[in-house]
């Protein structure tokens, strides 16, 4: 199994491409019938599945195109912060207190 982590983009790229040809074979989709559900060109999505080169839109619409939209939801799962990191984030960003000298009382 491949260390995923270590991959370079190029990598990267190679394996989004053969992942997505695995998903449009699935579906029984030729690359023309995909290309145009995805409203991307029949180039583009040649290119992409080559690991040549992509841009985020249209991964988006192929992967929608795809019924896939599952990869991009783990792309950019939901951030959560539970209520004692917001508690700690608070507290260590205060501003120092500032204690002003008392002022000398007028006898």
């Amino acid at each position: 199994m491949i260390e995923r982590k270590n991959l370079t983009v190029e990598e990267w790229e190679t394996l989004v491409g053969r992942q997505v040809r695995a998903a449009r074979v699935a579906n029984g989709l030729d690359q023309a019938q995909l290309a145009s559900l995805a409203n991307v060109s029949l180039a583009t999505l040649s290119n992409m599945e080559r690991g040549k080169g992509s841009n985020l839109k249209t991964l988006i619409s192929v992967a929608r195109a795809l019924g896939r939209t599952d990869w991009l939801e783990k792309l950019a799962p939901a951030v959560t912060v539970s209520p004692m990191q917001m508690l700690r984030a608070k507290r260590t960003s205060r501003a120092p207190v500032r204690i002003r000298p008392r002022r000398k009382q007028l006898a």
